[in-house]
């Protein structure tokens, strides 16, 4: 008899275009191969629908967004009820003239629109202006309960925060999943490119291992914006487990559909071997509020 706590988990590698309706086509191309694959939750990149625009500060680029839930989420809506999985899908939310978020939207495998997270961490690098076109959410971080387990969403920079894993694990949340879109700057990809990488991939599993949870990263891949420097997007979408160990990895180079199983009994396990919310002291963490300590 099948075990009813293993759940397939799909990640949708993309290379995304200037084309919105063609990202889309694509999208929904990846979202029906995880599912002929038997995939029951499936994770699409940050800001799958257009190129990343966040390379620069233009006006127009704003034009890309949409309401949330609007017209994607019905496409999306449809298709998971089709294929009775469970989406999350990462957006550009119009909220009113003028305001706008980083927006993933979560689909329930009836197709029902079960709400959306709102990115709360925006960085402002170099080829990342984030902070140019999203305002930070105010959702605050949640967890959706669907058909087939308790999901934690964050969005790409939220997953440098120890923070915003925890309290969305403290939440409830079996899967902490990252839509993202990260790369190189290719001038630096040869003297840095190796550091950053695993530290990005570090930081995500370590916070598997501190909250007991499942980790999906679902990034894009390519070459996006100018061709003599740009972002070299460096795929590489992995899922692990809640000891940290990597259960299923996409290339750096090209698009993928992965599609692994995951037992969310064994998330019971690990808490209960491996305590660290029995042992948090919760009476001592008040500071954590503060912008930084000043002792002088």
């Amino acid at each position: 008899m099948s075990n009813p706590r293993v759940i397939n988990l799909g990640l949708v590698q993309l290379r995304c275009t200037a084309d919105a309706a063609a990202n889309m086509a694509q999208a929904v191309e990846g979202v029906r191969e995880a599912a002929a694959l038997g995939a029951q939750v499936v994770c699409l990149p940050e800001l799958f629908r257009s190129l990343y625009f966040c390379q620069s500060e233009d006006h127009s680029n704003f034009a890309l967004a949409e309401p949330v839930p609007g017209p994607s989420t019905v496409v999306l809506g449809e298709l998971a009820r089709e294929l009775g999985v469970v989406i999350v899908a990462s957006l550009f939310e119009k909220r009113a003239e003028g305001l706008y978020h980083n927006t993933a939207a979560v689909l329930d495998a009836d197709g029902t629109y079960l709400g959306k997270y709102r990115k709360m961490h925006i960085p402002d690098d170099p080829l990342f202006y984030e902070k140019f076109y999203f305002t930070p959410g105010d959702l605050g971080f949640k967890v959706f309960p669907t058909r087939f387990g308790k999901l934690g969403v964050l969005i790409c920079w939220d997953q440098w925060y120890p923070e915003a894993a925890r309290l969305t694990a403290l939440r409830g949340a079996d899967i902490l999943l990252y839509p993202t879109a990260i790369g190189w700057h290719p001038s630096e990809k040869a003297g840095h490119g190796v550091a950053q990488h695993q530290s990005w991939e570090l930081i995500q599993r370590a916070h598997g291992i501190a909250n007991g949870c499942y980790v999906v990263s679902v990034n894009r891949t390519g070459h996006e914006g100018d061709p003599a420097g740009g972002i070299a997007f460096w795929g590489q979408s992995f899922l692990s487990d809640p000891q940290g160990t990597i259960l299923a990895k996409a290339p750096a180079d090209a698009p993928a559909v992965l599609v692994q199983p995951v037992n969310l009994g064994k998330l019971d396990v690990q808490r209960t071997h491996w305590p660290f919310l029995r042992d948090r002291r919760i009476d001592a963490y008040g500071e954590i509020t503060r912008r930084f300590i000043d002792e002088g």
